[in-house]
């Protein structure tokens, strides 16, 4: 394990490959974490290239270096601390790829900073949040998949992730990925990044930021203006979107060709749910080397 400051965070992340190999920074979502990108990395390496896979903020390692900064884990927030890990780490331009929060990061460095950018891969399309028409409700059916997000609004709900974090972690694995035939030892490897402080904090922060529940962190404020127009990602992509989603149905990526003006691809995986990586980790580090390697070509 090693570890980086950045201006708000002491981040841990893991690095492996030949150093001169074009980077590759490997992103996680909730509730997972970087454990999830252990056989695709093993592909990665194998084929000449370097990976960084960090910690998002409130995960395992990574703490946050004022105890007075907010626990925002608004989607400018996400963003902003993967351009400062590749400034501290010194990384001028690198492959990005992630699902859930980190393919939202991902997309928010693309579209904001696509000078920074080899190329993206994408898990369930477009990830940029649309937050001033958050209010619009989605089908009833999608409504009643996010019952989570309406709990983590409440004060029980907060309880329930401190007191419950790791049974809750495993449920929705179960629910998002019902193909997905996971086994104790896979998820307990995970199980322990969710025990950082910042955890339930950083979380509640992110759902109730995405529907108008809490203001969000102001030194983010231009950067999410930005991201409200819905900028468009002018970089090489690779959209990767399991037909097994239960949380984000493989359905809703279908037009989102519409938000990139450069190469663009669409795959969807048969009987893969949402955590694309570690569930189909072959698909997933092919769609990385083959950007890796139209950049050495």
């Amino acid at each position: 394990m090693s570890r980086v400051k950045t201006p708000l965070l002491d981040m841990a992340y893991e690095h492996s490959g030949p150093d001169s190999g074009v980077p590759v920074i490997l992103l996680h979502g909730f509730p997972y974490d970087i454990r999830g990108y252990d056989d695709a990395v093993a592909r990665i390496n194998a084929a000449g290239f370097h990976t960084i896979v960090p910690y998002l903020r409130g995960y395992g390692p990574t703490r946050f270096l004022d105890d007075r900064t907010l626990r925002s884990g608004q989607q400018a927030a996400l963003g902003q601390d993967l351009r400062e890990l590749m400034d501290a780490l010194r990384i001028d331009k690198a492959v990005l790829a992630g699902y859930d929060w980190g393919g939202r990061a991902a997309c928010v460095v693309s579209a904001l900073w696509p000078e920074r950018v080899h190329g993206l891969v994408s898990c369930t399309g477009y990830n940029i949040q649309d937050i001033p028409n958050s209010s619009r409700p989605a089908d009833p059916v999608q409504e009643a998949r996010m019952w989570y997000v309406w709990y983590f609004h409440t004060e029980r709900g907060r309880n329930g992730l401190t007191q419950n974090r790791a049974a809750l972690a495993k449920l929705l694995w179960k629910m998002w990925s019902p193909s997905w035939a996971f086994d104790d030892d896979a998820f307990n490897r995970t199980a322990p990044a969710f025990d950082n402080d910042d955890f339930v904090d950083v979380v509640i922060h992110s759902y109730m930021y995405r529907t108008g529940g809490v203001a969000g962190d102001e030194r983010y404020a231009a950067i999410e203006a930005q991201l409200a127009a819905q900028p468009a990602i002018d970089v090489p992509t690779i959209v990767l979107h399991g037909a097994d989603d239960n949380i984000t149905p493989v359905g809703n990526s279908e037009n989102h060709g519409r938000h990139f003006t450069s190469d663009y691809e669409r795959r969807v995986l048969a009987g893969i749910g949402h955590n694309v990586p570690q569930e189909a980790p072959e698909e997933f580090a092919k769609a990385v080397i083959e950007l890796c390697s139209r950049r050495v070509g």
